[in-house]
C-alpha cells in the first residue's frame, strides 16, 4: 500500500514537474501584465487577436482621451436622449455609431432600428462602417477598425473610430495630443501562442488632426507672409476697437485679449445692437471651462446673428492659437465691417 501511494505520489511530481516545464517554456511568450481572456487563447493556427495592455488602460491621458469622446457624442446625441457611459459596452452593438453618423452626416442608413442578435448587429455595425469608411478613406485615413473588432468591444479600434470622426466632422471639442497605447498581439503558431507588444498612436497634435483636410488663407499667411499677417492683425484690431472703445476697452493684441470670451461677447452685443444680460456669461472668468463657456456662447451669438457656425473650436482660441482667434474676427470682419 505505501509503495502504491510512493508511486502515485511520483507520478504526480513528475506530472506537476511536466505542467511546470511547460509554464517556464511557454510563460515568456505571454507577459504577465497582460490578462487573457479564454477566448484569446482559442485561436485558429496563424489567428491574431489584439487586446489593449492592462498597464495602458489606467493611462491618464488615456482616459482623458474617452472622457471627451464620451462627452461629445453625449452632446451630438442629445436630442436622441442617448446617453454613453462606456465606449466598450456602449459602442460595440452599432446602435449608437449608427445615431452618431447619421447626425453628423445628415444621411439616413437603411439599417434595422433595433437589433438584438448578434447578427443583426453586425450586419449594421457593417453598413455603418461602410459608410464611415467611404467618407473617411476618401481622405486618406486608413481604418484601424472593423465589424469583429468593434462588436468584440476593442476599446482601441472603438476610440480610432470616433478619433476619425471627430476629425473628419471638425468636432468642437478638443482631443488630448499624444495619446498612445501599449496593444499586445497575440499570435498562435505551431500550437504556441507567441506575444508582442505595440505601440498604438490614437492622436497626435491639433494641428496635424485638425488641419488635415482643409487649409485656408491664415495657414498660408502664417507659413509664408508673416508681413501681410501683421497687416491683417492691424485691420481687425481697428475694426474690433472701433466698436469696444464704446464701452472704454481697447484690444492691442488679439492672441490673448479674446482668449477668455470676455470681448467677443461683448463685441457681438454691440455689433447687433443689443445688451447682454451678464447673467449669460462669466465677466471674469476664473478657469478654463468658463472662458470655453463664454467663446461657445459668443459663438451661438454669431449663429443668432446669421453667421455662420465658427470653424474655430472654442477650446483653441482659449488656448491661445492665433489662427483659430483670427478666422473667429476675420468672419466677423467681413460680415459687420460697413456696421458703424
Amino acid at each position: 500500500m505505501a509503495a502504491l501511494l510512493c508511486g502515485t505520489k511520483r507520478k504526480k511530481q513528475v506530472s506537476d514537474l511536466q505542467e511546470e516545464g511547460k509554464h517556464a517554456i511557454n510563460a515568456p511568450l505571454i507577459p504577465s501584465s497582460a490578462e487573457l481572456h479564454p477566448e484569446d487563447t482559442l485561436l485558429e493556427e496563424n489567428a491574431e487577436r489584439t487586446m489593449l495592455d492592462p498597464t495602458s488602460r489606467e493611462d491618464a491621458k488615456l482616459k482623458d482621451l474617452q472622457r471627451v469622446l464620451i462627452d461629445w457624442v453625449n452632446n451630438e446625441l442629445e436630442e436622441e436622449r442617448i446617453i454613453v457611459k462606456d465606449l466598450e459596452e456602449d459602442l460595440y452593438d452599432g446602435q449608437v455609431l449608427q445615431k452618431l453618423f447619421e447626425k453628423l452626416s445628415g444621411r439616413k442608413l437603411n439599417v434595422a432600428e433595433v437589433t438584438q442578435s448578434e447578427i443583426g448587429q453586425k450586419q449594421k455595425l457593417q453598413t455603418v462602417l461602410e459608410a464611415v469608411n467611404e467618407l473617411i478613406q476618401h481622405h486618406g485615413w486608413s481604418t484601424e477598425w472593423s465589424v469583429d473588432l468593434i462588436h468584440s468591444k476593442n476599446l482601441v479600434a472603438i476610440i480610432s473610430l470616433l478619433v476619425g470622426l471627430a476629425v473628419h466632422f471638425q468636432a468642437a471639442v478638443r482631443l488630448p495630443e499624444h495619446v498612445s497605447v501599449q496593444v499586445l498581439v497575440v499570435k498562435k503558431k505551431d500550437g504556441v501562442l507567441h506575444a508582442t507588444h505595440v505601440t498604438k498612436e490614437l492622436t497626435t497634435t491639433t494641428e496635424l488632426m485638425m488641419g488635415r483636410f482643409e487649409r485656408d488663407a491664415f495657414d498660408t499667411l502664417l507659413d509664408h507672409a508673416p508681413d501681410k499677417l501683421n497687416i491683417v492683425k492691424k485691420s481687425l484690431i481697428t475694426f474690433v476697437n472701433k466698436h469696444l472703445n464704446k464701452l472704454n476697452l481697447e484690444v492691442t493684441e488679439l492672441e490673448t485679449q479674446f482668449a477668455d470670451g470676455v470681448y467677443l461677447v461683448l463685441l457681438m452685443g454691440l455689433l447687433e445692437n443689443y445688451f447682454v444680460p451678464l447673467y449669460n456669461f462669466y465677466l471674469t472668468p476664473e478657469n478654463f471651462e468658463q472662458k470655453v463657456h463664454n467663446v461657445s456662447f459668443a459663438f451661438e451669438l454669431m449663429q443668432d446673428g446669421g453667421l455662420k457656425k465658427p470653424k474655430a473650436r472654442p477650446e483653441d482660441v482659449v488656448n491661445l492659437n492665433l489662427k483659430s482667434t483670427l478666422r473667429v474676427l476675420y468672419n466677423l470682419f467681413t460680415n459687420y465691417k460697413n456696421r458703424e
